[in-house]
């Protein structure tokens, strides 16, 4: 098992998602307002074309962890991934190497329309929004 699998809350980790990455992308989710805020967020600060391919219909592109870590700080969300990485016991660019490669499919995962919902109209997220989502990931499937 890796140690992204681990981070993703793999075979060994009971912790409900809490400490893994699953987890804090729910987080970012959550503070963001939704998957509307963060996709907004993440547009604003750089990751425009990156951010409409995830929630668009067709293949996500990627994004390093230096980039994310980059819009995520310049749009006050910083924090989040500095009190993950100390409850991890590990560096920033390690949670933000990991984010790289989940949020997206997170993204794509909620947004199986090729919309973000619209803030209001049901669109309150909960982490219960990404179950299976582990098991996609780690399942192979992109």
């Amino acid at each position: 098992m890796s140690f992204l699998d681990s981070l993703l809350g793999g075979q060994g980790q009971q912790a409900g998602g809490a400490g893994s990455l699953i987890g804090v992308a729910g987080q970012l989710l959550q503070q963001a307002g939704g998957v509307q805020g963060l996709t907004s967020m993440l547009q604003q600060h750089g990751l425009g074309d990156a951010v409409q391919s995830w929630v668009g219909t067709g293949a996500n592109q990627p994004v390093s962890g230096e980039q994310l870590g980059q819009a995520l700080q310049n749009g006050g969300m910083g924090s989040v991934v500095q009190e993950a990485a100390s409850k991890l016991g590990v560096d920033p660019s390690v949670v933000l190497n990991g984010l790289s490669q989940v949020l997206p499919h997170a993204v794509d995962h909620l947004t199986p329309d090729g919309q973000a919902p619209v803030a209001g109209q049901g669109s309150g997220f909960n982490l219960g929004m990404l179950e299976g989502l582990a098991g996609k990931l780690m399942g192979g499937q992109a």
